[in-house]
């Protein structure tokens, strides 16, 4: 297969494992995190590893891109690698301990997707004009990013040195939601693909959305099942609605 044939039928396949992953994961809980109940991949690393290719692949099929310099190609590299330079490598070394281990399985399925997700979206990116399609989606990934950050830091503080256990969250979008984490990361590629205009990117939404609204749901019924106290307005992924 040449990496052109690879660039065609990449996304087909994400959309179509997006297809499956959406029912799976409201029966089948991914096994990281709070959901991991044994593992044998030590958090940090399997974070490195599987997100690896998003920064690697991706900056390889960017740079030896035609239109790579031109603005609009330009900037949108700039924000992919700004998500998956702090994704694979400043993340997990804030994790406060060693993390949950995480079953076998997940990393391994990541790393496949970033695989598949990873050189075709950088090798579709286009020179076009910067019209408001750009600005709208470039405001959208900016805002998705800063709520995806600061929805991790609110997570990662909930505990003082030396102590175990979960907490609820609060702050930020926490006051409406119980994942806006993954709200933000939604928000990020959205914008990105408003910018891009490219089947990768549309993809990648899809494959997103696919993946982090039943997790959202998953977390959702974990803290309600957990703390007696906990918020009834606070939604799942979206506010007010579900």
């Amino acid at each position: 297969m040449t990496f052109d044939q690879f660039v065609f039928w990449a996304p087909r396949i994400v959309i179509a494992c997006g297809a499956l992953t959406f029912p799976i994961l409201f029966f089948i809980t991914a096994g990281y995190g709070r959901h991991a109940r044994s593992g044998q991949v030590p958090a940090k690393l399997g974070w490195v590893v599987m997100e690896s290719p998003s920064v690697f692949f991706f900056a390889w099929a960017w740079i030896t891109n035609p239109g790579f310099g031109r603005p609009l190609v330009t900037l949108l590299g700039v924000l992919w690698l700004a998500h998956y330079v702090q994704r694979t490598f400043v993340f997990p070394s804030l994790m406060r301990g060693p993390g949950r281990p995480m079953v076998w399985y997940v990393p391994l399925l990541a790393l496949l997707f970033n695989l598949l997700n990873s050189a075709p979206n950088g090798a579709a990116l286009t020179e076009r004009p910067l019209d408001a399609w750009v600005v709208l989606g470039v405001a959208l990934f900016v805002v998705g990013y800063a709520i995806n950050l600061h929805s991790d830091h609110v997570l990662r503080t909930l505990r003082g040195p030396g102590e175990s256990g979960y907490r609820i969250p609060h702050g930020g979008l926490y006051r409406w939601l119980s994942s806006p984490n993954y709200f933000g990361e939604l928000l990020e590629w959205t914008g990105f693909a408003v910018a891009a205009q490219t089947l990768p990117a549309w993809a990648f939404v899809f494959f997103t959305a696919a993946n982090l609204v039943p997790r959202a749901w998953s977390n959702h019924r974990w803290y309600r099942e957990k703390f007696a106290d906990y918020p009834p307005a606070r939604r799942a992924f979206v506010p007010y609605v579900w």
